[in-house]
């Protein structure tokens, strides 16, 4: 059984000592103090978890020492003790963030009524406090660094994490780790027990993205499913919405998009009846937005509802300081993936992922990675497992037969399905890389229609 700590403070000896000697038979930890003075220094000490707080002391009186409890504790539950109802100091403490109160002469059951309900809500709060840090272990494994640049992009997270609703825009090259991004401020938030409903907006046709938004009644349209479907906003009800790419969407859902964002409202395709939904909006673009306003393809009062906060992201080429310890992060991860044992990446390796620019960012850090893991031998990630180009961007001599590193069948077996598909997904990413982000240029590169491209990229990704 947990055994919560209380602060008794109170000028009155005999209240001081009775309430002390019936919390202690109660099996809670207390100490009490004859002035708010005192209380205060044991309380930046070392904080309890709750306060019973006499309103009524010599000197500092309690409302004042509420509010300095408060603000540098604000976890502290503080109970007020009054001599006498007095509305208007009992209303004034509570609008201070008092708990509750309690007259004197206290009634221990009434009071123990009320530590009941209080270290409840310390309980219910641990365990949300456990679930964050559950959620953050499980869905942020690989967003560390240790530059300057991505700790300030972190503390502005965590920052922009304590609103439910603020739009935050996020921009930065392809790659970057954008969505990695919105997952931090999502999982961080209050909204972090809700879904989180990710959307490339250049994935999807432009004539299917109002319904993929906002969904659609029976009958919309040829092809709709015959009870209609619950759009992407809908799903992401209590939880964050991330419109990635939103550079790519067309005037007409930029104008929905707007009418949601000021409202939150907004209508079915092909239905008259409004929805109301509270979701957090979360963009991303690797394009200059303002730019796109200049040339009249974008909204400039769109844009500025986006951009309640702007979070850039840097390259990995600013960052040089984070490669390696993201490369050793993916290492770990993809020994797990392929039940690999790599020990480690050597000297030469490090130098040399550590000298290369980084065209995809950490997109392509990762891919060379998973690709490395997956074909070689080991014990260590050599140089010669980097599929790296040098500064003239050509292939070192030593890393052009990486084809022929295919793992072998052991005994125990292998996932072929799970080869052959992170195979392909490898070809899929780095012929995108080579083309800059281009899809139609990618498919091209592996000689395949831009539509076929897409299809197989996004299955492979998980994406629906």
């Amino acid at each position: 059984m947990t055994s919560y700590s209380i602060y008794v403070v109170d000028d009155e000896a005999v209240v001081r000592d009775g309430l002390t000697l019936a919390l202690k038979k109660k099996n809670y930890k207390v100490q009490a103090f004859a002035s708010a003075e005192y209380a205060l220094k044991a309380i930046d000490e070392n904080p309890p978890d709750l306060v019973l707080l006499d309103i009524g002391l010599p000197g500092m009186s309690g409302v004042e020492a509420l509010e300095i409890i408060k603000a540098h504790h604000p976890q502290v539950i503080i109970v007020m003790i009054t001599a006498y109802e007095d509305v208007q100091t009992v209303v004034s403490s509570m609008k201070n963030g008092a708990y509750e109160y309690v007259v004197k002469p206290v009634q221990m059951d009434a009071l123990l009524v009320i530590l009941r309900n209080a270290f409840e809500t310390i309980t219910m709060r641990k365990e949300i406090q456990a679930l964050h840090e559950k959620y953050l272990k499980e869905n942020l494994p690989c967003f560390i660094g240790e530059s300057n640049a991505i700790q300030d992009v972190m503390e502005l997270v965590t920052k922009v994490a304590q609103s439910q609703d603020t739009p935050v825009l996020i921009q930065g090259e392809t790659g970057t780790g954008k969505e990695l991004i919105a997952k931090a401020v999502h999982y961080k938030s209050p909204n972090f027990k809700g879904p989180m409903v990710a959307v490339n907006c250049a994935a999807v046709p432009q004539e299917l993205i109002e319904s993929e938004l906002f969904g659609y009644e029976k009958g919309a349209f040829t092809g709709a499913e015959k009870a209609g479907k619950a759009g992407l906003v809908e799903e992401a009800a209590g939880g964050t919405l991330f419109l990635d790419e939103v550079g790519d969407l067309s005037m007409e859902a930029q104008a929905k998009l707007l009418r949601f964002l000021e409202e939150g409202e907004y209508y079915r395709v092909g239905g008259t009846k409004k929805h109301a939904v509270k979701t957090r909006l979360i963009s991303a673009t690797n394009k200059d937005l303002l730019h796109l306003v200049d040339k009249g393809l974008f909204r400039l009062d769109l844009y500025h509802r986006f951009a309640v906060v702007k979070l850039e992201v840097p390259a990995l080429s600013q960052r040089p300081d984070d490669i390696i310890p993201m490369a050793k992060q993916f290492l770990v991860e993809f020994n797990q993936k392929f039940s690999k044992s790599f020990s480690g990446i050597s000297p030469e390796a490090q130098a040399a992922l550590k000298g290369y620019n980084w065209p995809g960012n950490v997109r392509e850090l990762k891919n060379l990675i998973e690709r490395a893991v997956l074909l070689s031998a080991g014990p260590e990630l050599g140089l010669e497992d980097l599929d790296l180009k040098d500064g003239n961007g050509q292939e070192s001599a030593n890393q052009q037969d990486n084809g022929h590193h295919l793992p072998s069948v052991c005994p125990a077996g292998i996932d072929f399905p799970a080869i052959i598909a992170d195979i392909e997904k490898s070809y899929y990413e780095e012929a995108l890389n080579l083309a800059g982000g281009n899809e139609s240029k990618a498919a091209q590169l592996l000689n395949l229609t831009r539509d076929k491209f897409r299809y197989r990229r996004q299955k492979l990704n998980g994406v629906r």
